[in-house]
């Protein structure tokens, strides 16, 4: 044996076909579908027959407000046309994601109560007479996340 026709050292390579099948292109996965978001109106508003009916620490759907501090609860109102009762997708329980108002306010929260039937595409927030937040806000997103 001569020194050029020695073999290697270095471990023999083989090339052998793959034992399985390449991977095929594939489309990529969808992505998860986003909760349909509306566009409405917000205010707040305060347990307080002026605001709301003779019985104003029950909501329509039965629940009880805590006196001493509504906003803990973040309970909202909607609007008629909004509520399952009279054509619309929310329901009482329901939870909705709500952005386009402060920092402070957006957030989740759950229906609880009914407005007044003159009111349309609107929410309402519920608060204590004792926190420092008044105002209405136009093109609030609402998500529905039940």
């Amino acid at each position: 044996m001569s020194f050029f026709t020695a073999e290697s050292p270095a471990p023999k390579v083989e090339e052998a076909p793959l034992s399985w099948p390449p991977e095929e292109e594939t489309e990529p996965l969808p992505a998860a579908e986003l909760p349909q978001t509306l566009t409405v109106s917000a205010s707040i508003y305060h347990p307080e027959p002026g605001q709301t009916d003779s019985t104003p620490f029950i909501t329509a759907d039965g629940s009880r407000i805590n006196k001493r501090d509504p906003k803990i609860h973040r309970w909202i109102a909607v609007s008629r046309d909004l509520h399952s009762r009279w054509g619309g997708e929310m329901e009482f329980g329901d939870s909705l994601w709500i952005t386009g108002i402060s920092d402070e306010l957006d957030g989740v929260y759950v229906v609880r109560d009914i407005m007044n039937k003159r009111m349309h595409r609107q929410i309402d927030i519920l608060v204590g007479k004792r926190d420092p937040i008044m105002g209405r806000w136009d093109n609030v997103q609402i998500a529905k996340l039940d």
